[in-house]
Parts: structure tokens; C-alpha cells; sequence
């Protein structure tokens, strides 16, 4: 089976099992992970830097945000101080408005980011999570690749019951260390005493997005805008591949298994 894919989009509904497929594609075909909550994270850290030196609401302008040079010009001076592009911090300061608030950041700003994230990564090579969420950032994905020279190979769907993902997310536990991050289940794969990170001892906590009400919420969510998202790339000619989220034995081998699997039909053999 060939070895070289170059753009490929990994979606299912908030728990189905995403990441250990999207570690299959990259230990199998050398994709790198480009994620939508890392780049969030990425440009709103930028921004956070050097947002005490102005006041965010002195660049919106009725119904929007000024210009992009407006923007980085009113940031450039602490930026130069802090050692940030001033790129970023302004995009980084027009999520701030949204995401601060607790709003849906819009398409266009969504797609902003995203855009970045994928030119600095070169446009190829990359498994896209959690892009495109809705329909018309399926659009905006498509013209993008057509733009960098790429294309999308396929998309990669994990598919799972709700109620099993209401289960495995419910008692889902992360360790807050920023040098480690490690994921357990209180069922599946316990920490340590069940309460303790295996490989750093620090004391494992749930995420404050992983109560039973909110994940209801994403999963109707998905229903409503990450499925027609879908359907908008398959009606572009993106090929769709699907794989169980659920496996009767869940191993590195059976999961890589199930993962080539569901892509030989598309991947060139």
C-alpha cells in the first residue's frame, strides 16, 4: 500500500475516538496532526502576551474588526517587545473577542487561523482535526488546497454510538502536567491508584467539558453542522472512509488494523 497521502480530514462526533487513528495515519504515512484546538490555543497564547498594552474594543468597528494592518500596527510595538509576529497576535486578539465571551467564533476569523496554520505547515502532509465544522468552511478548505498546489485524499470518519462515547468521555481523566498530558479512563485504563498520572505521579483531573450535559450538546452540535460539513466535501469528490470507533479489542494492532483497512478501497495499492 502506498505510503504518501497529502492532505487527509479525521472527524467524528466529540469522543468517538479520533486520535488513535490519527496516529495511525501518522506513524503510517508521515502526516503531522494540525489541529484546530492547538492553533486556537497557538494565536490566542500569542495575543495573551501583549493584550494588556491595548484594549481589543478600540479596534472594532460597529460590526466588525478594522483592517489586518490596522490591527498589526497597533500591536507591532509590543509585539517587537515580546518577540511575537504581529500576524499572529492579531489574529490571536480577533478569537480573544469570541472565545472570551463564550461565543462561537465566526467562519471567517475560524478560517483565518486555519489558513495560517496550514501555510506554515506547507499545505501538505497534514491530518486536519476538528476542520472543517461546517459547511462553509468545507468550501473554504477545498479552495485553500487548490490554492497551495494540494488536495484532500479523503476523509476519514470515526464513527461511534452516542452512548458509548457518553460513557468513555464521562469517565475520561487527563494529567494537567504541561510536559505530559496523558489520557486515562477510570475504566479502560486506570490511573494510577484512580487518581494519579502512571508516568509523572501529578493527580489526574476531569476536563471541565466532559460532563454528561455538555457532551450531549457537542454531539447534537455535530448532527447539526459537522455532518453537512461532511457532505460537502464527499459532493466535492472527497472520498469518505469510514471506521468504528468501537473495536471488540481495543490494541495498537487491532486499531491500526481497522484503520488500513477502512482506507484500502481509496488508498492506492
Amino acid at each position: 500500500m502506498t505510503r504518501t497521502l497529502r492532505n487527509v480530514v479525521v472527524t467524528g462526533k466529540s469522543g468517538a475516538g479520533k486520535q488513535p487513528r490519527i496516529d495511525v495515519l501518522c506513524e503510517a504515512f508521515g502526516l503531522r496532526q494540525l489541529s484546530t484546538g492547538n492553533i486556537f490555543r497557538e494565536y490566542l497564547g500569542a495575543f495573551k502576551k501583549v493584550r494588556g498594552t491595548l484594549d481589543p474594543a478600540s479596534l472594532w468597528r460597529g460590526e466588525g474588526f478594522a483592517g489586518d494592518a490596522e490591527i498589526q500596527a497597533a500591536l507591532a510595538p509590543a509585539c517587537a517587545a515580546a518577540g511575537i509576529a504581529p500576524e499572529a497576535a492579531a489574529l490571536g486578539l480577533k478569537a480573544a473577542r469570541y472565545v472570551d465571551g463564550g461565543l462561537f467564533v465566526p467562519d471567517d476569523i475560524t478560517n483565518e487561523l486555519l489558513a495560517s496554520a496550514f501555510r506554515a505547515a506547507g499545505g501538505t502532509g497534514l491530518a486536519l482535526d476538528g476542520y472543517p465544522r461546517t459547511p462553509d468552511q468545507s468550501r473554504f478548505l477545498l479552495s485553500l488546497t487548490r490554492a497551495a498546489g494540494t488536495g484532500l485524499d479523503l476523509i476519514l470518519l470515526v464513527d461511534n454510538d452516542d452512548e458509548a462515547i457518553v460513557a468513555r468521555t464521562v469517565g475520561r481523566r487527563i494529567c494537567p502536567g504541561k510536559a505530559c498530558g496523558k489520557v486515562f479512563h477510570l475504566q479502560f485504563k486506570p490511573p494510577r491508584d484512580g487518581r494519579f498520572c502512571t508516568a509523572c505521579g501529578a493527580e489526574v483531573i476531569q476536563r471541565s467539558d466532559d460532563t454528561e450535559a455538555k457532551i450531549r450538546t457537542r454531539l447534537a452540535e455535530f448532527q447539526a453542522k459537522a455532518l453537512p460539513a461532511i457532505r460537502a466535501l464527499e459532493a466535492s469528490g472527497v472520498p469518505l472512509c469510514t471506521v468504528p470507533g468501537n473495536l471488540p479489542v481495543f490494541t495498537d494492532e487491532a486499531v491500526r488494523a481497522s484503520v488500513m483497512a477502512a482506507l484500502a478501497p481509496v488508498v492506492e495499492a
